[in-house]
């Protein structure tokens, strides 16, 4: 197992951020599945070293040194998965466990190369946004969740949570990729799943499949 660096809990941190740049320790935890025990030590620590702003019970803020910090591993991150993707062909189900360990390891030069390589790409395989060299991050098309679409609506594929290889393998295998037009057909109201038409093929889908989907809504 993989030990889990003070790196891995800034880019958690930076990632489940709120609207109000905060995030509570119980949701690092369940995100980074340890214990609530060790991620407060590790937050003991990321505060000594003013990476963020800690107290306990409360909630977790970034400091302007912990962000960048954090927005630099997710960039190295998000860069590796493009690559692996694009260049080296690995499907998007493989390749976030390979840039959990490559984005430590090569220099920042290196990256940015890959970067001009890649042309100057502004999202990851999954839709996620790429920090630049300089920390600005590209604006993503409006977007919500699949199950936020009614009946006879239509949507465009923008992103996918990569939380789960399963799920991203699932995915492909009812063809749901970047760029793909998804419509809802039906939606049952016992358990709100959803059977969709995709790429002209019928599919049942269930509310948390729909829930980690995000679409831009388009016309049908």
């Amino acid at each position: 197992m993989r030990n889990i660096s003070k790196e891995d809990y800034l880019s958690a941190i930076y990632k489940n951020i709120d609207s109000n740049s905060k995030v509570k320790a119980n949701v690092i935890a369940e995100k980074m599945d340890v214990s609530n025990a060790a991620v407060t030590d590790m937050l003991k620590k990321l505060a000594k070293e003013s990476l963020i702003i800690y107290e306990p019970y409360k909630t977790i803020k970034l400091t302007p040194t912990g962000e960048s910090y954090a927005k630099n591993i997710v960039r190295r991150h998000r860069i590796w998965e493009l690559f692996l993707h694009q260049i080296v062909g690995l499907p998007w189900d493989k390749v976030h466990d390979e840039a959990e360990n490559l984005e430590h390891s090569g220099s920042d030069e290196l990256i940015n190369r890959m970067e001009v390589m890649l042309n100057f790409p502004e999202f990851d395989p999954h839709g996620d946004p790429i920090p630049a060299i300089d920390g600005s991050i590209p604006k993503q098309r409006d977007s919500v969740s699949l199950s936020k679409l009614k009946e006879k609506e239509c949507g465009l594929v923008v992103r996918v949570n990569d939380f789960s290889q399963n799920f991203l393998v699932y995915l492909a295998q009812i063809g749901i990729e970047l760029k793909q037009k998804i419509e809802v057909k039906e939606i049952r109201s016992f358990d709100n799943s959803m059977l969709v038409l995709i790429a002209g093929n019928e599919f049942n889908i269930s509310k948390t499949l729909a829930d980690n989907v995000f679409v831009e809504i388009v016309k049908n």
